[in-house]
């Protein structure tokens, strides 16, 4: 598709926002990325950089370029997979922008499952916080997002809404491992590990404090899920997180205590893609899979 080979490098171009960076990324020289760039505004008749004394920026012109380049790499993508589907073999990549909480055991098991019957499909996994995980859309960065309690929604087209009760999880000696369900209250009264400001689980509670007298003053703060319940369980003190982001099942070293929803309400893990996009084959039955997993194991809305 060597066609196509000059809307990448333009792609690469804005997205490094230098040409000198975008040539060492796609390991070409510079001045020759720079002729193919002069080459599309001659054809086109009007620049789609600007340039500044340190790198470029889209123009006008090049926002509605750049938009056109990513549907037409998508289009092409999506024709490739419909083509190896037709030879009985499943290729293409799958790029997936995601919450922590989905890294440590849910995606692992679903790519591993997937690619056992699909060796040919690649995976990217990133991790982008409540905003940035619809701006991977937006950019085509990522063709599936999977995001605990978005910030916006408003470019996202919802395929799925996972409810996750949030969870306390204790060292089986913890004082209120004993109790089945946990008020918010009663785990505020002893030390506790939370997330810090930008994820959703610390947003829900933030919001439940603020409605009552109650107040969050963690010991630990992290931006990491795994830490925080591995060090409650090192130092016997409190971390909330969602099921998702925890081992399946009882584990001898955890205990995990639903807080009532009456002082935090469920929190839902959306999945969804672009508003309007046609996946590429690979990334739209990958969807379907983990949209299948989540309905086994969770209720889904």
């Amino acid at each position: 598709m060597r066609h196509l080979t000059s809307l990448r490098y333009i792609e690469a171009v804005a997205k490094s926002g230098s040409i000198r960076r975008a040539a060492e990324s796609l390991a070409i020289n510079s001045t020759a990325l720079n002729r193919r760039i002069l080459a599309v505004e001659a054809d086109l008749g009007v620049p789609i950089f600007e340039r500044l004394p340190r790198g470029v920026r889209l123009s006008a012109a090049g926002e509605i370029l750049l938009q056109h380049i990513r549907d037409q790499l998508g289009d092409m993508d999506r024709v490739k997979g419909l083509i190896a589907d037709l030879s009985g073999e499943r290729r293409g990549h799958v790029s997936i922008a995601c919450s922590q909480a989905l890294l440590p055991y849910f995606l692992p098991e679903q790519i591993s499952l997937y690619r056992r019957a699909h060796p040919g499909v690649t995976f990217g996994v990133h991790v982008r916080d409540r905003d940035e995980a619809e701006q991977s859309l937006i950019s085509r960065e990522a063709d599936i997002a999977l995001v605990f309690e978005p910030v916006r929604m408003s470019d996202l087209e919802l395929l799925l809404a996972v409810r996750q009760r949030i969870e306390a999880v204790l060292h089986p000696d913890h004082p209120l491992a004993a109790k089945k369900t946990l008020r918010l209250r009663e785990c505020l009264s002893f030390p506790i590990a939370l997330p810090t400001a930008p994820y959703g689980v610390r947003h829900l509670l933030e919001n439940a404090t603020r409605r009552s007298s109650l107040k969050l003053t963690p010991v630990v703060e992290s931006d990491s899920f795994e830490f925080l319940y591995r060090h409650a369980l090192e130092e016997k003190i409190v971390t909330l997180q969602i099921p998702l982001g925890l081992p399946p099942g009882d584990t001898p070293a955890l205990v995990r205590r639903s807080i009532d929803t009456r002082d935090v309400p469920d929190g839902m893990v959306y999945v969804g893609q672009l508003k309007g996009r046609i996946l590429p084959v690979a990334a739209s039955r990958f969807c379907a899979q983990i949209m299948s997993a989540f309905a086994e194991r969770y209720e889904c809305i």
